[in-house]
């Protein structure tokens, strides 16, 4: 129960939810760079949110399945094919054994997420199957993957339902770049004159090709800290704004290091910092300064969408229809149409199906 990767996009790695409460240890968290959409596609494969999945920038690669299995692809727009038949984005499709499974660029985004039921298993590393590169750690002998790689697969706790969302949708977030960035200032706020801090707030930045997992550089106008550009190294989070010497800020990402000796002058809030990694190497990002009481309440919020979206995938075109499955659904409150629960499948199975 394989798979095996006969091509490989840049930065093709094994991530999940990564590692939690380790860095008092100086162990990064690591995951995936935009979870919302990882998650999307291991609920489109019935597999559970903590599964392993592969995240690739820009391009996806070829695979061949070492077995039947259900495939998903998120996080963007980008052309899947099984062998030679075009499949759609953004919902679940089952592939035989020995058949190749191809994905191509990314058109409107960075990162892109493919899922496969029964999850990849490659061993476990402080708790997680995250890959995180700077350290060695985790994934695949901790690196990006590459043509000749086997990843082994977990099995199928059951025969998977190829689902799509009720609206169909490559990701749980809309990156909506020419929305604000959200941010609650500090931790060093206070290093920061008020002029900066308008400044932050009101003036554009643009994302550089300064950017990894680890990081992502800005540039704009000069964030100069009157109380200087040092500071006695403390925690850092996902999402921290960084300020050098040089006023750029550099915002701190899934693979960020667990301490920073430069001040934090903000911090993007959890719900934006997937739709910030999906904008495209020079976007304009302008920022929004909110409180911790918005942002957490904004976090809540954000996640109740989101499992509404995960709690009401439907099957998707062509799905073979179980008993188990629409004793799931509820056929009984309003529902007026049966596309409403059952999308196009209650048209006849195709003769090649098995």
């Amino acid at each position: 129960m394989t798979l095996e990767i006969l091509s490989a996009g840049p930065v093709l790695t094994v991530q999940d939810h990564g590692r939690r409460g380790l860095k008092h240890l100086g162990v990064p968290a690591a995951g995936a760079m935009d979870r919302p959409s990882m998650d999307l596609a291991n609920a489109l494969c019935s597999n559970p949110p903590t599964a392993a999945a592969l995240e690739f920038a820009a391009v996806g690669g070829q695979f061949r399945a070492g077995r039947d299995l259900c495939f998903a692809v998120t996080g963007g727009d980008c052309e899947i094919r099984i062998d030679d038949r075009v499949v759609p984005v953004g919902q679940s499709h089952k592939v035989e054994a020995g058949e190749i499974i191809k994905i191509g660029a990314l058109g409107n985004a960075i990162w892109g997420y493919i899922a496969i039921s029964g999850g990849i298993e490659v061993p476990e590393v402080l708790g997680s199957r995250a890959t995180h590169l700077r350290f060695g750690l985790g994934g695949l002998e901790g690196r990006a993957l590459r043509a000749g790689d086997v990843l082994p697969l977990g099995a199928e706790k059951e025969k998977p339902i190829c689902l799509r969302p009720r609206t169909p949708a490559t990701r749980l977030t809309p990156i909506a770049a020419d929305r604000p960035i959200r941010l609650v200032l500090g931790p060093q706020d206070d290093y920061f004159a008020p002029d900066v801090i308008a400044l932050l707030e009101n003036a554009p930045f643009r994302v550089t090709s300064q950017r990894d997992r680890m990081g992502t550089v800005l540039d704009g106008p000069a964030l100069a800290a009157v109380r200087g550009h040092d500071i006695v190294s403390d925690g850092i989070v996902p999402g921290a704004i960084q300020v050098a010497a040089s006023g750029q800020p550099m915002i701190l990402m899934a693979d960020a290091q667990t301490t920073g000796g430069y001040p934090k002058i903000a911090t993007v809030i959890t719900a934006d910092l997937p739709r910030l990694a999906q904008f495209p190497t020079g976007s304009e990002v302008h920022f929004e300064i909110i409180s911790r009481d918005d942002a957490e309440n904004i976090q809540i919020k954000d996640k109740e969408r989101q499992e509404e979206i995960l709690n009401a995938l439907v099957p998707a075109t062509g799905a073979l229809l179980t008993s188990e499955f629409l004793l799931s659904c509820n056929l009984v409150g309003d529902v007026a149409h049966p596309e409403a629960v059952m999308g196009r499948d209650h048209e006849a199975p195709s003769k090649s199906r098995k």
